[in-house]
C-alpha cells in the first residue's frame, strides 16, 4: 500500500514539475539558427466595396455586406453570415475590396461549406490605387510581379482558412474562377504586418492639411520599416542606403530610436567593400556616411559609431582619391541624384560636388569623435578643395537645394533664381525634403509652406494615403481618384503616368523617401535643431509662416520635448518647452 502511494505521489509531483517546464521547442539546438521576427500582424475587414460583378442578371453574388462585419478568422459549421459567390458556364462573379489605407502584408480567406468539397480556384489582384487591382500584366501598361506577387490564382479549401500575400496594397480584387462553382466566405481580411512602435514625435497646427502630410510622411516611412529598412513596399523592397536618409530623419524625428536603422546600415556595409559603390552608386556611398553623422546626432550611440570605424576610414581614404587637383569631384559607378534629376547632367555634376562637399564636412566630424584627428585634417582639406570649384547647377532644383546646403551658392539666390521658380513644377518626392531645407536656410519658409501644401497636398487630394515614389504637378488636369475607377474622361493617375523605371503601375504609392516635409516640419516650423550629439543641446528657433500656432512631441534618448507656439497680435511668438531631464534647451526667437 505504501508502495502505491508513493507511486502516485510520485507521479503528481512530476506531473506539476513537467507542467511548469516549457516543452522543448525540436528545433532550438546548437545547429540552428532561429530568427526571430520583429513585427506583429493586425487583420482588419474591408471599409467598403468598390465594385462587383454579380452576372448579367446580377445573381451570382449573395451576402456580400457580411464580408464588411469584424471577424474571428474561424471557420464554422454555422455557416451563417456567409458570402456566396456563384459561377455560371460563361460567367463568373468578382468583387473588389477596399481596406480604407495602404497596407503592407496580404490576406486571409475563410471559407464556409457549400455542398461541395472541392477546392475552389480564385485570382487575387492586389492594388495600390483602384485601377491596378483592376488591370492585367500586359507588359505595356507597368503592371508587373517584380519584388512582391501582385497577380496570381490559389485554391480555397472547403471550411478551411488561407492566409496569402506579401505585398503593398490597398485594394484586392477576387474572382471565381472555376465554372459551375461555388463559393462561400466567410472572411476576407487584410493581414497587416508591421513594427508596433509608439509615435514618439507629433505635429500639430492650425492647418489641417498639414496635420495630414506630416502624420502621412510618418505612416509612410513606418510601412517602410519591417525587418529591414525598405524604400517601397510594393517595389524597391530593397535597403536602397541612399533613399533612407530622409526616412532615417523622418524616423529620428516621430520614432526616435529604431533598430532597422543601424540593422539596414550594417547591411549595406557588409554587402559593398570598399572600393565598391553601395547599390552601385557613388552617391550612395556619400548617404551612408552622412546617415552615420546625423544618426548619432540625434541617437548619441558612440559604441555603435565605433563599430563603423574601420569602414568609415577605408571610405574617406578611397572618396579622398575622387577629387582632382583643380577640386572637381571625379565620382565614378552610377551618377545619380534622383530620377528626374537624371537627365540634367550639369545639375548632376554640380549635385554630386556638393554632395561630396558635405561629405568630406561630415567624415571630419566623425573623424573627430572617433578621436582620428588625422583623417579629420585630411576631410577638412578636401572639404576645402572641394569649395575652390563651384559648377552651375544648370537651373536643376535638385542640384541648386545641395548647392545652397553646402553652401557652394548662396541660398537666397539660389531660391529665388531657382528653387522657388514656378512654385512645385519641377519638384521631386526625394530631393523636395532638401529643396525645403535650402529654401529655409533662404529664409523663404512660407514660400516652403505652400509648396507642401501644393505639391504633397495634391496626393492626399488624389486619395493616397502613403506618399508616392514620384509625382508631378503636370499630372493634374483631369486627374482621377487612386480610390475609384476612373470616369469617362479622366486620366488615371497610376496607370498613366510615371517614367523612368517606374512606368505605369510599376509606379510605388507608398516609398519612403518622399516624407520629407514630416521632419521639415518638426526642424523647421516647431524649430528642433539637434545641437549636440544624443540631443544633449536642443535649439528651439520656430517659424510659423502664416500659422497661428503649432505644437508638438519630439523624441530624443531622454524622452520627449514638448513644444507649443502662438503667435501673438505683434507677431511675435510665445513659446512654452518642456525637456527631459539631460536635455538643455536653448531658444531662439
Amino acid at each position: 500500500m505504501n508502495k502505491l502511494i508513493i507511486f502516485f505521489f510520485a507521479i503528481f509531483l512530476f506531473s506539476g514539475i513537467y507542467a511548469q517546464t516549457p516543452l522543448p521547442i525540436p528545433w532550438q539546438n546548437a545547429s540552428c539558427q532561429v530568427q526571430t521576427d520583429t513585427r506583429i500582424r493586425n487583420y482588419i475587414p474591408p471599409a467598403r466595396v468598390v465594385w462587383q460583378y454579380g452576372g448579367k442578371e446580377g445573381n451570382l453574388i449573395s451576402g456580400l455586406d457580411n464580408l464588411l462585419l469584424p471577424g474571428n478568422g474561424q471557420t464554422d459549421l454555422a455557416n451563417n453570415r456567409i458570402c456566396v459567390l456563384r459561377s455560371k458556364e460563361n460567367e463568373h462573379p468578382s468583387i473588389l475590396l477596399d481596406f480604407g489605407r495602404e497596407l503592407q502584408g496580404g490576406l486571409q480567406l475563410v471559407t464556409g461549406m457549400p455542398v461541395s468539397h472541392d477546392p475552389v480556384t480564385v485570382r487575387v489582384r492586389f492594388g495600390e490605387s483602384v485601377s491596378e487591382a483592376m488591370c492585367e500584366i500586359d507588359g505595356k501598361n507597368g503592371a508587373s510581379n517584380d519584388h512582391a506577387m501582385r497577380d496570381f490564382t490559389l485554391q480555397l479549401p472547403w471550411l478551411g482558412v488561407t492566409e496569402v500575400g506579401n505585398s503593398g496594397f490597398r485594394f484586392a480584387r477576387i474572382d471565381l474562377l472555376d465554372a459551375n462553382a461555388e463559393l462561400h466566405l466567410k472572411e476576407i481580411r487584410a493581414i497587416f504586418t508591421y513594427r508596433n512602435i509608439p509615435y514618439r514625435g507629433s505635429f500639430r497646427c492650425n492647418d489641417e492639411r498639414l496635420n495630414q502630410i506630416w502624420l502621412t510622411g510618418a505612416y509612410t516611412v513606418h510601412l517602410n520599416m519591417q525587418e529591414y529598412l525598405w524604400d517601397g513596399i510594393k517595389r524597391d523592397r530593397l535597403v536602397w542606403v541612399g533613399d533612407m536618409h530622409p526616412e532615417v530623419m523622418t524616423i529620428n524625428t516621430v520614432f526616435g530610436y529604431n533598430e532597422v536603422v543601424p540593422k539596414s546600415l550594417n547591411l549595406i556595409r557588409d554587402l559593398t567593400p570598399v572600393p565598391q559603390w553601395m547599390n552601385g552608386i557613388s552617391s550612395y556611398s556619400l548617404w551612408w556616411l552622412l546617415i552615420h553623422r546625423d544618426w548619432y546626432y540625434y541617437q548619441g550611440n558612440k559604441t555603435y559609431l565605433k563599430e563603423q570605424q574601420s569602414y568609415i576610414t577605408a571610405l574617406l581614404n578611397h572618396l579622398f582619391t575622387k577629387i582632382g587637383k583643380d577640386g572637381k569631384e571625379c565620382l565614378d559607378g552610377g551618377r545619380f541624384l534622383d530620377w528626374p534629376s537624371s537627365t540634367n547632367q550639369p545639375g548632376v555634376d554640380a549635385g554630386l560636388q556638393a554632395l561630396m562637399t558635405l561629405t568630406m564636412q561630415a567624415g571630419a566630424e566623425l573623424a573627430e569623435v572617433l578621436g582620428d584627428a588625422d583623417l579629420a585634417g585630411k576631410c577638412k582639406q578636401k572639404e576645402e578643395l572641394l569649395r575652390s570649384y563651384t559648377p552651375d547647377p544648370n537651373h536643376s532644383k535638385q542640384g541648386a537645394a545641395l548647392m545652397a546646403l553646402a553652401e557652394l551658392m548662396d541660398a537666397r539666390k539660389a531660391d529665388s533664381e531657382i528653387l522657388s521658380v514656378n512654385g512645385a513644377q519641377n519638384f521631386s518626392t526625394f530631393y523636395g525634403y532638401y529643396m525645403l531645407r535650402a529654401m529655409a536656410k533662404a529664409g523663404n519658409y512660407q514660400g516652403a509652406l505652400d509648396i507642401i501644401r501644393t505639391y504633397w497636398g495634391a496626393m492626399l487630394d488624389l486619395g493616397a494615403t502613403t506618399f508616392w515614389e514620384d509625382f508631378n504637378m503636370e499630372w493634374l488636369p483631369d486627374a482621377g481618384r487612386i480610390d475609384e475607377i476612373v470616369p469617362s474622361g479622366k486620366k488615371d493617375i497610376h496607370g498613366d503616368y510615371g517614367a523612368y523605371c517606374y512606368k505605369g503601375f510599376r509606379h510605388s504609392l507608398c516609398h519612403g523617401w518622399a516624407s520629407g516635409p514630416t521632419s521639415w516640419l518638426s526642424e523647421t516650423v516647431l524649430g528642433v535643431q539637434v545641437v549636440e550629439p544624443g540631443c544633449k543641446v536642443v535649439r528651439i528657433q520656430p517659424h510659423l509662416g502664416d500659422l497661428q500656432w503649432a505644437e508638438g512631441t519630439f523624441p530624443t534618448p531622454y524622452g520627449e520635448i514638448s513644444i507649443r507656439h502662438e503667435k501673438r497680435g505683434d507677431g511675435t511668438i510665445k513659446s512654452t518647452v518642456r525637456a527631459p531631464k539631460g536635455v538643455k534647451v536653448i531658444k531662439e526667437k
